[in-house]
């Protein structure tokens, strides 16, 4: 009870925070974006599912483990490519295709990848450089599971605008010099009642390319809300990506251990 009770006064703060916005004032805006990032405690399994221009299925098992610690993010992405999707990806066969994912953003700015493989004694530390390379071939990098533009320097409230049912509030993140980003800009249309992002429109730096993510099937569980897929399109490029989460829990009660590098490189006890 004391937990739905914590999620239930959030959910308030949030709405409250939202209906006390003045036209054009992004503070209560990002308080409430950033609020629910802070309430992060989720894990969920499920498929990301590349689908190509023909719409033909290329479909890869993931795990998501995602907490907020004090000061930081920290999100675990356990992939098992088949050997198609691994083809699919560029990789070459081999016995062994999993790949662990632990992404670490603090909110002052900064963020670190480590890579974990089963045939490899320790993590690799990926460079911001290779932050925008797709995981399992699909239109996912690995930025877009931190969401570290809530924390940028730069925020601007552009607009309120509607996507489908839901009254948004148009959100411009733009990174300052120490931040570390791919992106040239995020925008972001926040339900203007919870605060969930519904869509968003990244545009990429060197290629002015822009991805569009979108939510769907929302739902409540103790107070946060989740949504069932998101579907990243490319603007230019036929296809999508689908992430879909069959299973989880947003109260999942993790800790440190979890995340504890020890404990990510026992592949051994994953299927």
């Amino acid at each position: 009870m004391r937990l739905v009770a914590r999620g239930a006064t959030a959910v308030l703060f949030v709405t409250a925070l939202a209906y006390a916005k003045d036209a054009g004032d992004v503070k209560p805006i990002l308080a409430a974006a950033r609020q629910r990032l802070e309430m992060e405690d989720s894990r969920a399994t499920g498929h990301l599912v590349q689908v190509d221009a023909n719409g033909t299925r290329v479909s890869t098992p993931v795990a998501v483990k995602a907490h907020w610690f004090p000061g930081v993010l920290r999100v675990l992405l356990e992939i098992t490519p088949s050997q198609k999707a691994a083809h699919t990806a560029g990789q070459s066969a081999s016995p062994d295709t999993r790949v662990s994912l632990l992404l670490e953003m603090r909110a002052e700015g900064r963020s670190t990848i480590q890579v974990f493989r089963p045939q490899e004694a320790a993590p690799t530390s990926l460079p911001v450089n290779r932050w925008n390379e797709s995981i399992a071939g699909s239109d996912f990098n690995y930025e877009d599971f931190l969401q570290p533009e809530y924390f940028w320097q730069n925020q601007t409230f552009l607009k309120s605008a509607r996507v489908g049912a839901h009254a948004c509030d148009v959100l411009k993140s733009t990174p300052g010099v120490s931040d570390h980003s791919q992106y040239a800009d995020v925008q972001t249309w926040l339900d203007h009642t919870i605060g969930y992002p519904i869509y968003v429109e990244k545009t990429v730096k060197k290629t002015a390319v822009v991805k569009e993510f979108t939510s769907f099937g929302l739902r409540q569980a103790g107070g946060v809300w989740s949504a069932k897929q998101i579907e990243v399109k490319i603007h230019g490029r036929p296809g999508s990506t689908l992430l879909l989460f069959e299973r989880g829990s947003t109260k999942a009660n993790l800790t440190l251990k979890d995340f504890s590098p020890e404990q990510i490189s026992r592949f051994e006890d994953r299927p």
